[in-house]
């Protein structure tokens, strides 16, 4: 008896469901026969050993097993938003058919376009775009994908004058297929993934202009980038545009400017912080606390150049390996000389500098370094992306046996560090070599399995999860980069730490053993706060301007209401700075109103308000920028609980427990 042949075509399973599908079906029949919702954007495809995320337009092509994927998913999120910004071209199109087009990616919130055209771009056009995408949105334009071939890409784009297009086409590898994605009249050269069709765009918004270099090359012509977000709907998109408003609330460049705490000087040149006296006092009391408590570990304070030979660069490696970032030598009787972008060689000479033995490790060096750093016009931003900057730097020479218990007590400092300073959440990243490309990194496989396992071990013996980061290890070693979340839940270059078996390779440096002979010692490389300039920028976006009462450059003003009670306010303004604080008395002609409010404009924690009722009782009112009116009290009482907030480090008020 013959067997009942099966049907041409797949099988798809989900969900414990199985169904057939004929020869020639997409995953968008699959999501219909299997009553996918609408904000299924992509499909995951599980039968393999690496799973394959596929657009819902792609032909099923096997028996298989699936996942629906919706806006949570990162490369579903990616199509949905990919596509917003070939909308965001098509409507530019529509409305300046001159225009040239450059990229258009989706990022990590949103997508934008960079174009080029005389035209300058202006919010009113932005309204304008938005209308005309919206337009292309109900028009339910399939978006197609098809491959052709590099001659075929060429003529298409030649004919429609985008010089940028053919630039990356002729940029494209001759093995790697070509392919173009249409919707409509619009086509582009693009890798996608998308979405299957316009419609599936629900809420979006554009959001800025911006200039932006051609390949993000200075000497290439400026293009206009315009910004933009999508997301499923629109209560989520109104969500995140009240937090962009919120982000630009906190800016750091405008409360910087406002707070009168720092600037950036064009006549000095970009990237170049010069620290106003507020901002400077914060500065001080962070590296104050920071050299305190790294004394208290062992470690010792040193102070080294700002500049040093080319030589010792080579030495170090930085010279072959670093030198993009490094700025130009300059000849100083005829030697050349750089500006460091390091501290550590700097650090391994005071090492050099005496026989060690193994008794005297670990040694602890820690410098408030200043470092100069090559850094393109483009990325530069405010006090986060700079030029110059001070790094809380230190290096620990020691014992390969004593390696794996020096990262755990770095670890524990830089734990203690960030919840000083209120930064509760954060991830740590393995950065390792990439085994792949070995060139990139000095050294022999034996030191960098060493270093790699010793911080690894360091991470599992403090309980704390991590990802492992193939290919962002630095070229001298691995370490371990510590991403602080900030108030809005945005992630921050935190603490680095680095094992480091190369360098005293190279500078052939050592200790004598218990054996009478020389050994190798490794070094530790790390920073806890990271460069000052970007940690206090955060600061000032992660308390909104708001310093907590030990960094607040002024803890206290006082205010009278009229110039009767002007003896007592400067009385009580004296007795605050006799308890240690740092405290301004307001004695201006202004209404008791305006003072208070220039007080809570300015940030100042706690403001001291004395009429004729406080002058004859002998007391004070105190208000709280946030808490508000706390009352009348003795002015012992409130310096006693303001001094325990204060030297406590405490990040909110003691009087919001009262």
């Amino acid at each position: 008896m013959g067997q009942d042949k099966r049907p041409e075509g797949f099988v798809v399973k989900w969900n414990e469901k199985s169904k057939h599908f004929p020869q020639g079906s997409t995953f968008l029949d699959v999501k219909k026969t299997f009553g996918w919702k609408n904000d299924v954007l992509m499909v995951r495809v599980l039968d393999q050993a690496q799973p394959q995320v596929l657009e819902l337009r792609e032909p099923v092509e096997r028996d298989c097993e699936v996942e629906p994927l919706g806006f949570a998913d990162e490369q579903a999120r990616e199509a949905l938003r990919h596509t917003a910004s070939h909308v965001l071209a098509q409507a530019v199109k529509r409305l300046f058919p001159d225009v040239r087009l450059g990229i258009g990616p989706a990022i990590e919130d949103g997508f934008y376009y960079d174009f080029d055209t005389e035209h300058r771009f202006t919010p009113e056009d932005l309204n304008d775009i938005e209308k005309e995408m919206r337009r292309i949105v109900k028009q339910n334009l399939p978006v197609t994908r098809e491959i052709v071939s590099r001659e075929e890409a060429r003529k298409l784009f030649e004919e429609a004058g985008e010089t940028y297009k053919l630039e990356l086409i002729d940029e494209l590898p001759e093995s790697e297929a070509i392919s173009i994605y249409r919707q409509g009249e619009f086509f582009d050269l693009c890798a996608g993934p998308h979405v299957p069709h316009t419609g599936y765009l629900k809420a979006f918004k554009l959001l800025s202009i911006a200039g932006a270099y051609w390949r993000g090359d200075e000497n290439r012509p400026m293009l206009q980038r315009i910004y933009g977000t999508a997301f499923m709907d629109q209560e989520a998109l109104d969500a995140h545009l009240a937090k962009l408003e919120e982000i630009k609330r906190r800016d750091h460049r405008r409360l910087g400017r406002e707070l009168e705490f720092f600037s950036i000087e064009e006549e000095g040149g970009p990237g170049l912080i010069y620290w106003h006296p507020k901002g400077a006092l914060v500065r001080e009391l962070i590296e104050h606390f920071w050299k305190a408590e790294h004394r208290k570990r062992g470690y010792e304070i040193v102070y080294t150049p700002h500049i040093a030979k080319l030589d010792l660069w080579k030495v170090s490696g930085h010279w072959d390996w670093y030198s993009e970032n490094m700025y130009t030598p300059m000849d100083v009787d005829d030697t050349k000389y750089l500006l460091k972008p390091m501290n550590c060689p700097f650090h391994i000479l005071i090492y050099k500098g005496k026989t060690r033995s193994y008794r005297d490790l670990p040694i602890k060096y820690a410098e408030l370094g200043t470092v100069y750093r090559y850094e393109r016009s483009g990325v530069l931003h405010g006090m986060l992306r700079v030029r110059g900057f001070t790094q809380d730097d230190a290096h620990l020479f020691c014992r390969p046996d004593q390696l794996e218990e020096q990262l755990i007590e770095v670890l524990d400092l830089a734990e203690f560090m960030l919840k000083t300073f209120g930064y509760d959440e954060y991830c740590c990243m393995l950065s390792v070599r990439d085994p792949e490309d070995k060139q990139r990194y000095i050294g022999n496989d034996d030191v960098w399995e060493q270093a790699e396992a010793a911080l690894e071990n360091a991470l599992k013996a403090k309980n704390l999860n991590y990802q492992v980061d193939v290919g962002e290890a630095k070229f001298y070693g691995p370490a371990i980069d510590i991403k602080i979340k900030d108030a809005m839940g945005r992630l921050w270059q935190g603490p680095t730490i680095q094992a480091d078996f190369n360098l005293p390779e190279r500078f052939d440096i050592a200790y004598i053993g218990e054996d009478g002979q020389k050994h190798r010692p490794v070094m530790i490389h790390r920073t806890v706060l990271g460069a000052m300039e970007r940690f206090i920028g955060g600061l000032i976006e992660h308390y909104a301007g708001a310093f907590p009462l030990w960094l607040s450059p002024v803890q206290v003003r006082v205010m009278p209401v009229s110039d009767k009670q002007a003896d007592y306010a400067k009385q009580i303004a004296e007795e605050l700075e006799k308890h240690g604080f740092r405290t301004q008395c307001d004695l201006g002609p202004d209404k008791i109103g305006y003072k208070i409010r220039q007080a809570q404009l300015e940030k100042v924690p706690y403001m001291i308000i004395v009429g004729d009722k406080e002058k004859q009782a002998g007391n004070i009112s105190v208000r709280h920028r946030a808490l508000g009116d706390l009352g009348a009290m003795q002015l012992d009482e409130f310096a006693a609980k303001a001094k325990h907030e204060s030297e406590s480090k405490s990040l909110d008020s003691v009087f919001g427990n009262s």
